[in-house]
């Protein structure tokens, strides 16, 4: 959606690495957006974004209007279980379904043989693998790695809006993330999580929205530990800027 960092950068730099034509589109979503606020605030940096682009080497990109992408008003729904209702689908009522409607809607616009989505929105990715299985789009689906601040924070075209002290109160985000993901060996899941919410409630200039170990493939809560890869994801709010990351543990 624009406001291009290093993450969105390092998608580019994968894609090439794959492919012989790279071609990015940048759209703010207005279908995807529960809040309006939040869609008036989101950061829009045009100019800077095509410089960006230009310097890692992609081929072309797609900047359609919101007329060209939604002449009409529709917009589809699909329900995945709990896999489109928790965690982000419950507090962010509608988004997904906006978020599902915009990319089939730039897969059908730009036909491709792979696209390439960051793990940091963990859930949209795995909302949009369950899309092109559903309904068999012929594109393949590739993750790549969240992409890091120094601090550890998760880059986020967000970011931006976060003041010098927001953002050294941000890095506990990864903090306790990390540090929830190195002691799963010696912890039971239960037990994680409850320190880390003990941990989030103790820094007051964060607001928890939900810190959740869930099963990486179907979003089922752990209690205790499966033979397949879980996933923690926190969102919170910093100020008025909402926040989300995620840790693998394999």
């Amino acid at each position: 959606m624009g406001a291009l960092h290093a993450g969105h950068q390092s998608l580019i730099a994968l894609a090439k690495e794959q492919c012989d034509c790279v071609v990015a589109s940048i759209f703010v979503n207005p279908t995807q957006f529960n809040n309006p606020s939040d869609l008036e605030k989101y950061p829009r940096t045009p100019e800077l974004d095509l410089q960006k682009l230009s310097a890692t080497g992609c081929h072309a990109v797609f900047c359609p209007s919101i007329d060209e992408m939604y002449p009409n008003s529709e917009k589809g729904h699909w329900d995945f279980g709990v896999l489109s209702n928790s965690l982000e689908g419950y507090f962010r009522p509608g988004h997904f379904d906006g978020v599902l409607t915009i990319v089939k809607k730039l897969f059908a616009a730009v036909p491709a043989d792979r696209a390439f989505f960051g793990e940091k929105d963990f859930q949209q990715l795995a909302l949009i693998r369950r899309l092109t299985e559903v309904e068999r789009l012929p594109i393949e689906i590739v993750a790549a790695p969240t992409i890091r601040e120094d601090s550890g924070l998760a880059m986020s075209s967000r970011n931006i809006r976060l003041d010098a002290n927001q953002m050294k109160t941000a890095t506990s985000i990864s903090r306790i993330l990390f540090k929830a993901a190195e002691n799963a060996r010696t912890h039971n899941p239960v037990d994680l999580v409850n320190i880390a919410l003990g941990e989030f409630a103790a820094i007051p200039e964060i607001k928890l929205e939900y810190f959740a170990l869930v099963v990486a493939s179907s979003f089922e809560p752990v209690t205790h530990w499966p033979k397949e890869p879980c996933v923690f994801l926190v969102a919170c709010y910093v100020g008025d800027v909402r926040l989300i990351d995620n840790v693998i543990v394999r």
